[in-house]
């Protein structure tokens, strides 16, 4: 396994929650995308109902290229994954989804799985809602947000962040010039999302009262576009750009404070302030720690689950279980190692070839001595990997309790936590790209626009 893949899993474990833990009101869970719930369902699991809607969803972006010749990479990863499905979010009994096809957000009843009501909307509804106090908060490609009630789907208000209504043709639809593509997060009394996905026009990043929809602040950017689910801690706001890198403000004032380096991507998941991202070009997550704008690591994977005490890595074929303080343990000691190393590499370069002969050979010294404590540092990064067991469901993974649930193509599956051996699968219709927890059940999203419940046998 790539060293680079042990530095990945270096972080600190944070899920603000929306909700209670039998609830799962956004984007995999929380603002801070953990995609981890406390529930522990009960397998094996049934079919419990499954609802098929009209039209199967419209991806704003096709599938990549199969190669860049430009950089001759090939076998290229698709980094605009955010609208395959109709990702859900439920709570109180209740099952909320947006429609890329129909422009509409529908409530199904979680029992039972029939249609309670649907909003419509005059663009399509990309990303799913947000659920909090009662209420139901999303954006649509129309340029609007809106707040509706979770009970019946009677607006409370809408507000366009875009300074005109203004229209054109945009992924084979009729959408604002400043679509709301990215998607709402509340933190700290605040709703916060984006508007714009053409730089030339500006793209928008903004906060609003979410009692009314008055802005509180909003900070135009003319480079990058926002397109993905935001992610929200104490103090910052990222906001994914499609393919390019994610975007750093202060939550508080809406001042933009970077753009992270790395290969692009809409996944991302946030532990405090680190963020993980990708898949880049060719299925390579890079974690950005703290204030810092350039990677700490980059590694092989597709999805990451952390806790206080594992870390798990999704790949296209396996799934890891790691040992996290061990490795947090170990990385730190290499992260300084390597610093070192830089240092006497670099007197070498100022010294140069005709430089003092005695300084030259300390430095060369100290830097066989380093890499020597390295690769004893890598051996113990290594035994710190618990397990390495196959998994052939590769586009999604969540955690429940002490089972971690991956989403393939034509199928879902349990794996045990502890030791990643696979404890239960169904087969389903499409590919597997959503997967939530709630109320004692399991709820998929297929990109062909089916959503199952599956619960514990009776």
């Amino acid at each position: 396994m790539k060293q680079t893949i042990a530095l990945g899993l270096l972080l600190t474990f944070l899920s603000p929650s929306l909700a209670a833990a039998d609830d799962w009101p956004t984007y995999m869970h929380d603002n801070a995308r953990s995609g981890v719930s406390g529930e522990t369902l009960k397998l094996p699991l049934q079919l419990e109902w499954d609802y098929s809607t009209p039209l199967p969803p419209q991806p704003a972006w096709p599938d990549s290229a199969k190669w860049d010749g430009w950089s001759k990479t090939y076998n290229l990863k698709t980094r605009q994954v955010f609208d395959r499905v109709y990702h859900v979010a439920v709570g109180d009994g209740a099952v909320y989804f947006g429609s890329s096809s129909s422009d509409q957000v529908y409530c199904l009843d979680a029992d039972t799985g029939k249609k309670r009501w649907s909003f419509f909307t005059e663009g399509p509804v990309r990303l799913a809602p947000m659920l909090h106090d009662g209420r139901v908060y999303f954006g649509s490609d129309d340029g609007y947000v809106y707040c509706v009630e979770a009970a019946d789907g009677k607006l409370v208000w809408k507000h366009r962040p875009g300074p005109h209504p203004r229209r054109i043709p945009g992924n084979g639809r009729v959408i604002s010039v400043w679509p709301v593509r990215g998607s709402l997060v509340l933190q700290d009394g605040l709703l916060h999302g984006a508007a714009g996905m053409f730089p030339s026009e500006q793209v928008y990043v903004f906060a609003l009262d979410p009692a009314t929809g008055e802005e509180a602040w909003k900070t135009p950017q003319d480079d990058l576009p926002v397109q993905g689910y935001l992610l929200a801690s104490s103090t910052r706001l990222y906001t994914p750009s499609g393919r390019n890198n994610p975007i750093v403000f202060d939550r508080g004032n809406g001042k933009r404070l970077r753009v992270v380096e790395g290969q692009g991507g809409t996944y991302a998941l946030l532990t405090g302030n680190q963020i993980v991202f990708g898949p880049g070009k060719t299925g390579e997550l890079g974690l950005v720690e703290g204030d810092q704008q350039d990677q700490l690591a980059q590694f092989a994977g597709n999805h990451m689950i952390v806790t206080p005490s594992m870390s798990y890595l999704h790949t296209d074929t396996h799934l890891s279980g790691l040992d996290r303080p061990q490795y947090l343990a170990h990385s730190r000691i290499r992260k300084a190692l390597m610093g070192e190393h830089r240092g006497h590499r670099d007197a070498l370069k100022k010294l140069g070839a005709d430089g003092d002969k005695a300084e030259i050979e300390k430095h060369k010294a100290e830097m066989a001595r380093i890499s020597t404590r390295l690769q004893e540092v890598a051996e113990d990064l290594k035994k710190c990997i618990l397990y390495n067991q196959p998994c052939g469901q590769s586009l999604s993974l969540i955690l429940a309790g002490d089972m971690l649930f991956a989403g393939g193509t034509g199928e879902v599956a349990a794996y045990g936590g502890d030791n990643g051996k696979q404890l239960w699968k169904h087969k389903v219709d499409g590919n597997v790209y959503g997967l939530a927890v709630a109320g004692g059940r399991l709820f998929v999203s297929t990109d062909t626009g089916r959503i199952y419940c599956f619960q514990a046998a009776q």
